[in-house]
């Protein structure tokens, strides 16, 4: 394969030195100018690249309507390519561990809560909700 690429990249190399030397060739040889090597160089250059992009313009046409243009097994029927099941994937994650269920927190007798939270004296704990109707103040 690597031959074949080679051989094609010298015969494009070749066809861009005989354009370029035809261009020349027909403006003659004494009265060539550098504008002139310019214009025949880049000639060659956009004639090749115009006729690469005709056929990958081609390539890809046949690669996307190919298939649809191809006669189908049973002209009735239309053809469904055969879907093959899916393809298991393992877990890469290891197992979770067993991990003994946590303590209950340590029961502090100061909350931020808690009524005379700045005294030495035993904190009463305010109730969450009062069970009695009124001003909690």
């Amino acid at each position: 394969m690597v031959v074949r690429v080679w051989l094609l990249v010298y015969g494009v190399f070749y066809v861009v030195i005989e354009m370029v030397g035809h261009s020349l060739e027909s403006v003659g040889w004494p009265r060539i100018t550098a504008l002139d090597v310019a214009t025949a160089v880049t000639d060659a250059f956009l004639t090749v690249s115009v006729a690469l992009a005709v056929l990958l313009a081609l390539k890809l046409g046949a690669e996307r309507w190919g298939r649809s243009l191809l006669p189908r097994p049973d002209a009735g029927e239309p053809f469904e390519p055969v879907r093959e099941a899916p393809i298991g994937v393992r877990c890469w994650r290891p197992e979770p561990l067993a991990l003994p269920a946590a303590s209950p927190p340590p029961v502090s007798s100061r909350s931020t809560y808690s009524i005379g939270a700045y005294t030495g004296r035993r904190r009463r704990v305010a109730p969450s909700f009062p069970e009695e109707p009124g001003h909690l103040l």
